[in-house]
């Protein structure tokens, strides 16, 4: 099909390669280097999409991404299909498939349209009234409905099959935004000697300049000029250009967030090039250089395809040297319009009127568009626009009242003023001014260190924007803390063409019509004043209620028009009624983006021990413990899960069990007040504490719950081998550098994580130490030399090791700390010498069940975050005599110690094969009422097969008080009895520890 719409010689595209394209299945023509917008126009297609809740036929409205309308689907192939992708901005290639959204059964002939009759039953908050009654009908009919209706595009149901990537960056000088002044802002860093990063959502620098035609900058045409001072900055080392990088998101700390589209736009894309690539940029300082997105005009029937604002037609004609339509009406409340006329008018697209609210509008563009005998129609309003699938003529009449006139076109352009675009600005938590004169919000104070240059910031005039972006810049160079000479001289502008002037809120005349404010959800004017008239006083309550500026525009060009209506209907200021929150993103960003590599086997870091491939071979099952990938049980031909613990168990107690224990966090912690910052962190005392010898510690919280324990060694007078559990090992790291750097950083200690340099080989049972005693060198492992809660550092198999006697089966046992690169063929010796005496590898399971035979707690799993020692049994290890120590003063809180707190206590099941849920709450009486009252829950329950019953451990109110209490756990089928008891239910007294 032939472009009839476009504009022979007009544009920047040409020369350019023809390409292929199909929108709804049929195949069009459009150029290289254009968008599917521009490209459909050429085609003269109008109609993309359609709306949320009324499904009124929709147009462009803009050429960027504020666009609210022409929504579509892309589609590569059956895995890569893209919903609510701008058609304004999405660039053509050869091949694309796009695809019109939220219709049915096609675009032209909308079933859904029936709701724009319905329309005065769907005003404003009518959904909060609606679903409300019958209750009952929500989850049978309005649940299901809702959800079958809600979203535009249809999301893909396949896996995403692109890469995608991500990096960190580092800059002096973030300048956001390649229009003139985001162009001379970075031009000015750079040669200061700053590294800059300039980023900009287009392909191409140059911004605003896309669209005007009359820009003069250094004695060439404003696009000519940005391209050379682009090639300029590519040519600096010390500049990284990203063109098709949208900055979405300003957080603490100058980070700013960036995506850059790099395949987009590719008909072919190699399988190895990313979707997008995700920068996450720490920046000295931040130049915002974001431009402003101009405003519509509201007033009845302004969303019909074909109405659209004027720089958009501007870009359509001046860039992609299309024609919006062959009768174009003007309706405007400032001058940007009439240079759009007089581009149209010079290209020659006959122009039918302008409609021009201003009572007595003057200028150098408004006697150009009188002299080439355009009919200027000042103080008159549009009070209606026709058509169907595309606008067909304009009812205009003087705003203060009558006779009306009907003026046929197939397009009109508005243009209401311009909104400085301060999302980035308001994301860094900057505080904005109201500009009454402007009728806009401008930048005030500003929260981090950043500076808004050009019309963001007000700055109308192009030679005044261009001076204060280039002082911005050097400026932004030299607080960053380079040395910066004398600035060049600025870019200059000798022609432009002004930004200044509009209107906002005006919904012109028949208040019972739809004027649109929110073209993606169908916000009307009306709306927005029923919102008022119904109670709602906070533009942030507003905005729910109608949902403006909600939609995936985020209100870029409704929240302004939606703010000076409702402050109208408040009889207030607009500065008083208040601004709605910006927040990221600015643009919609894919799930992929920020997901990057982190999905599939990548979705978490996998972390194996060095003795993971022994553990493979030998046909382990694992299990995902935090990052790491631990052995849970080693099946034998034959045996199911429980059926190999059961086994595993009995083996450890009967002779021997060795166990992969690498997991365990390890920090040493060294200098000469070790001891002391020990004795701070934990509730144990550590100075008395012998070198070679180790202690049980338990780790608080400055409100007095136990935050991690684990065994310390101590290995000479300044230095502590310190474990931890193996999800806490960061975080426990974390909590003592935190500490030490802010609360003790008198101290002299040095803390190292040494978690992955230790391989740990636990060898647990009556034979544990015929199996470690001919391994060993330079240690003597005789109960008198080396009792319970010993540490000792030698060889074993000939390699440097810590030797720790300790047990977490409450067996005689030892650890093996060897360096990892030795794990696995110490660990194959250790195996040698424990098959000799009948001993198994054991996993978790079986490690677990082992140490709650003994009533020995795991933090995390029987502990929640609101247990203390006290709560769990653990009041021994608090040094009574202890001046000080992190939660010392949150244990004496009277709730902490205040009587009928949850204590940790054992179960019995009265059944003894039938083994409790973890989690599962207990009862006093399975017969009260309903709700009943629960007093505490199972937090590890277990076969024990040493035992020859179930087990379990439980937080009970007053808990130690019941033992010898029934209690009961409620199920679905029926109540299970249990009696409290001790929390140790295997050798009681401990004497298998000393073998």
């Amino acid at each position: 099909m032939s472009a009839a719409c476009r504009i022979a010689g007009k544009g920047r595209l040409t020369p350019a390669r023809t390409v292929r394209f199909s929108f709804d299945g049929r195949t069009y023509a459009g150029l290289e280097g254009g968008t599917l917008a521009s490209a459909l126009l050429a085609n003269g297609v109008h109609l993309m999409g359609r709306s949320f809740k009324y499904h009124r036929p929709r147009g462009p409205l803009s050429a960027g991404p504020e666009e609210p309308n022409a929504l579509v689907g892309i589609r590569r192939d059956a895995g890569r299909a893209t919903p609510n992708v701008r058609a304004t901005v999405q660039e053509l290639y050869d091949g694309l498939e796009a695809t019109s959204q939220n219709r049915w059964p096609s675009l032209d002939l909308d079933i859904g349209a029936l709701n724009n009759l319905g329309s005065p039953f769907f005003s404003a908050g009518f959904y909060y009234k609606t679903f409300m009654w019958p209750r009952a009908a929500w989850k049978r009919l309005y649940e299901p409905v809702i959800r079958a209706a809600a979203g535009l595009g249809t999301a893909p149901g396949e896996p995403d099959p692109d890469r995608y990537a991500a990096r960190y960056a580092h800059c002096d000088v973030l300048v956001v935004g390649a229009g003139a002044t985001g162009l001379a802002a970075a031009l000015a860093a750079a040669e200061a000697g700053a590294r800059v990063i300039l980023a900009d959502e287009q392909p191409e620098p140059g911004g605003a300049l896309r669209h005007e035609a009359g820009a003069v900058i250094d004695g060439e045409e404003g696009w000519t000029w940005a391209g050379r001072a682009a090639a300029r900055l590519r040519a600096m080392e010390n500049v990284s250009l990203l063109p098709r990088t949208t900055a979405f998101g300003y957080y603490a700390q100058n980070f700013i967030g960036l995506v850059e589209r790099v395949s987009e736009h590719l008909p072919a894309p190699l399988a190895d090039l990313p979707r997008e690539r995700l920068w996450k940029v720490r920046a000295g300082r931040v130049v915002l250089a974001t431009g402003a997105i101009e405003r519509h005009m509201v007033f009845p029937g302004n969303d019909r395809p074909g109405i659209m604002l004027a720089s958009a037609a501007r870009t359509y004609l001046n860039h992609y040297g299309v024609a919006i339509g062959r009768r174009v009406g003007v309706y405007t409340a400032c001058d940007s319009a009439y240079h759009a006329v007089l581009d149209m008018k010079k290209a020659g697209i006959d122009i039918a009127a302008i409609i021009d609210q201003r009572d007595n509008p003057q200028g150098p563009a408004v006697d150009e568009a009188r002299a080439l005998g355009i009919e200027v129609h000042p103080g008159r309003v549009v009070t209606r626009a026709s058509g169907g699938k595309r606008v067909s003529s304009i009812l205009i009449a003087p705003k203060t009242g009558g006779a009306a006139r009907s003026i046929r076109v197939d397009a009109l352009v508005t243009s209401a003023g311009w909104t400085p675009s301060l999302h980035l600005y308001s994301q860094s938590r900057g505080k904005v001014a109201f500009d009454v004169a402007g009728k806009r919000f401008l930048p005030g104070e500003a929260a981090q260190d950043c500076a808004c240059a050009g019309s963001c910031n007000g700055t109308d005039e192009l030679d005044d924007a261009l001076a204060e972006a280039f002082a911005a810049g050097h400026a932004a160079a030299r607080a960053a803390g380079i040395k910066a000479g004398k600035a060049g001289a600025r870019p200059r502008a000798e022609a432009y063409e002004s930004m200044a002037g509009g209107m906002l809120g005006d919904m012109g005349a028949e208040e019972g019509k739809k004027a649109f404010v929110d073209f993606q959800n169908d916000v009307t004017a009306r709306d927005i004043r029923q919102a008022v008239r119904e109670g709602m006083r906070s533009i942030e309550h507003v905005k729910r209620f109608t949902t403006n500026g909600m939609a995936t525009d985020q209100g870029k060009t409704s929240n302004l028009h939606g703010l000076a209506i409702a402050a109208e209907a408040l009889g207030k200021p607009v500065p008083e009624v208040g601004l709605t929150t910006f927040r990221p993103p600015y643009t919609p960003v894919t799930f992929g983006a920020v997901v990057g590599q982190a999905r599939g086997a990548l979705f978490d870091p996998t972390r194996r021990t060095a003795i993971h491939p022994w553990a493979e071979a030998a046909g382990a099952v694992f299990e995902d413990v935090g990052q790491w990938k631990r052995a849970w049980y080693f099946p034998r031909r034959g045996e199911d899960m429980h059926a190999a613990v059961d086994r595993e168990c009995a083996t450890v107690r009967r002779a021997a069990g060795i166990f992969d224990a690498s997991t365990l966090g390890k920090i040493e912690v060294v200098g000469p007040d070790a001891a002391e910052f020990l004795e701070l962190l934990y509730t144990n005392p550590w100075k008395k504490l012998e070198p070679g010898r180790c202690r049980y510690g338990v780790m608080l919280r400055e409100d007095g719950f136990i935050y991690d324990d684990g065994v310390i060694g101590r290995l000479a007078e300044d230095r502590f081998h310190v474990t931890t559990t193996t999800g806490g090992a960061a975080r426990v790291l974390h909590h003592m550098e935190d500490y030490l750097q802010t609360e003790f950083p008198k101290l002299k200690v040095y803390l190292t994580s040494v978690s992955e340099q230790w391989a740990v080989i636990a060898v647990q049972g009556p034979d544990s130490r015929e199996i470690v005693a001919p391994l060993v060198e330079d240690i003597d492992v005789s109960d008198a030399a080396m009792p319970h809660m010993s540490v000792r550092e030698g060889r074993v198999c000939g390699v440097p090791a810590r030797l720790f006697r300790m047990s977490f089966t409450g067996e005689r046992g030892y650890e093996i700390n060897v360096p990892a690169d030795y794990g696995q063929a110490v660990w194959e010796a250790v195996w040698e010498e424990g098959r000799k005496h009948g001993a198994c590898a054991y996993g978790t399971e079986a490690m677990h069940v082992l140490r709650a035979e003994k009533g020995y707690i795991i933090v995390g799993q029987d502990t929640d975050g609101t247990v203390t020692t006290h709560d769990a049994g653990l009041s021994w290890a608090v040094g009574k005599a202890k001046a000080d120590f992190v939660g010392k003063r949150g244990l004496m809180r009277p709730d902490l110690v205040a009587e009928g707190r949850r204590q940790l206590v054992g179960l019995r099941t009265i059944d003894p094969r039938t083994v409790l849920e973890e989690g599962a709450q207990i009862v006093a009486d399975p017969s009260g009422p309903i709700p009943m009252t629960m007093i505490g829950h199972v937090t590890s329950s277990y076969w024990s097969e040493n035992c020859g019953r179930s087990i379990a451990l439980a937080l009970v109110e007053g808990g130690r008080e019941r033992v010898g209490q029934t209690l009961y756990v409620p199920m679905p089928d029926g109540a299970i009895e249990v009696e409290v008891t001790g929390t140790v239910f295997f050798d009681e007294k401990g004497e298998r520890l000393n073998g």
